[in-house]
């Protein structure tokens, strides 16, 4: 199994936690760490942004515990607060409401609850200040706690390890189409923007995963990539490259060996790839005037050449031949209202849980605007799309 630090934040368990100020949320999440992940005060409204910790929950595993601002906090800048703490959720995969004992639970608490509902995420109601006041528990799903005291935080902890989780990722990443002894050949380029010492998640991800099968990953740059193919004493079961190498690799890899992406792969285990595909499509539809919408995952430097800012709409415009307009997020930014976009093209989401993934993915198609990612982007503007997805046969 792998160590806790061995786990991306992306493949960990989100455990959210949520109240009213002055709950004693931020005391049950130390409680719960055992750390002094948030500040605690009597002053309402302490805790301003979302803040998370990683730690190991048995039998869960690798969690992420997340600490989000009051749920009742007032004024514009409470209002703000609200907004990022409600944006929580979207990658939230066991919420913990904590309401004090000494008022009970409030409208606020219910709406909230409501809420979880609506979207399906396992929860946990928390009473906590029972050494104050005690509140009766009617269901499995609720406990009573006291921060101050310690008392039934072991029990809490327990409780949250028995919430019932949805698979985080329902589709494997290689398994379904590799086997042991495969040759695979990764094409990692090296350029200004690869960072530092190291590779990025995905190619990561790829290299553990083949190993774990036991198939055997061979790495190169693209520009040594005809070099490897010819060294190698048998054909290669697929090509693995990077979206931006996509091009270059498919002129030099033979018809007869299957060739994808790391992004795609990305795409296809963390969300729903067909839908994906169908939204790369509609590059074919656009034309001048209408907004494309750019969104990652992650938050990086961007370098002079950058695939989101740079060459992604380089290679859109040189594709549909039409004057558009661009718009960039990153990180947990992503819009609401998405009505003013013709077309949404996202990263591959490495970063990212499956269900912020997902989410996206759904919140796009709600509103009719065609979502498509840069693997399969890319692919459809160099003509190569339906032979980067042959290896998937369905």
């Amino acid at each position: 199994m792998a160590s806790l630090h061995d786990v991306p934040s992306g493949e960990r368990i989100r455990i959210a936690f949520f109240g009213r100020r002055n709950a004693g949320k931020s005391s049950v999440v130390n409680a719960v760490t055992g750390q002094n992940l948030s500040v605690v005060s009597d002053v309402k409204g302490t805790t301003t942004d979302p803040v998370s910790k990683a730690m190991e929950l048995l039998p869960l595993g690798a969690v992420l515990i997340t600490d989000t601002a009051g749920i009742d906090d007032t004024g514009e800048l409470g209002q703000l607060r609200i907004k990022k703490s409600l944006a929580v959720l979207e990658s939230t995969d066991i919420a913990v409401l904590i309401i004090d004992s000494t008022t009970g639970r409030s409208k606020t608490d219910s709406e909230l609850i409501s809420e979880f509902q609506k979207r399906k995420i396992p929860y946990v109601l928390v009473y906590n200040k029972s050494d104050l006041a005690e509140i009766p528990i009617r269901s499995a799903n609720e406990i009573a706690v006291s921060a101050r005291a310690g008392a039934n935080i072991p029990e809490l902890k327990e409780l949250l390890a028995k919430q019932v989780c949805p698979p985080a990722n329902p589709k494997p990443l290689l398994s379904d189409f590799v086997n042991a002894g495969d040759v695979l050949v990764l094409v990692i380029p090296i350029d200004e923007s690869a960072p530092k010492g190291r590779l990025i998640l995905p190619q990561q991800q790829v290299i553990r995963a083949a190993l774990e099968i036991g198939a055997v990953p061979v790495c190169c740059r693209e520009t040594e990539l005809q070099v490897t193919l010819a060294k190698l004493a048998v054909s290669p079961h697929v090509v693995i490259t990077d979206s931006q190498a996509f091009k270059k690799v498919s002129q030099i890899v033979p018809e007869n060996v299957y060739l994808t992406s790391f992004s795609i792969l990305m795409a296809r285990y963390k969300g729903d790839l067909e839908t994906l595909v169908k939204g790369a499509f509609a590059f074919d539809h656009l034309k001048d005037g209408d907004k494309i919408l750019i969104s990652e995952g992650c938050t990086h430097h961007r370098q002079c050449n950058d695939i989101g800012t740079v060459k992604l709409p380089r290679w859109i415009q040189e594709y549909t031949r039409c004057a558009l307009e661009f718009s960039w997020t990153s990180g947990n930014e992503f819009p609401a209202d998405l009505h003013d976009y013709a077309l949404i093209v996202h990263c591959g989401g490495c970063m990212l849980p499956p269900r912020a993934v997902q989410f996206r993915q759904n919140t796009a198609r709600e509103q009719g605007i065609p979502m498509t990612n840069y693997g399969t982007a890319i692919a459809h503007c160099h003509g190569i799309l339906k032979r980067s997805l042959e290896i998937f046969k369905n």
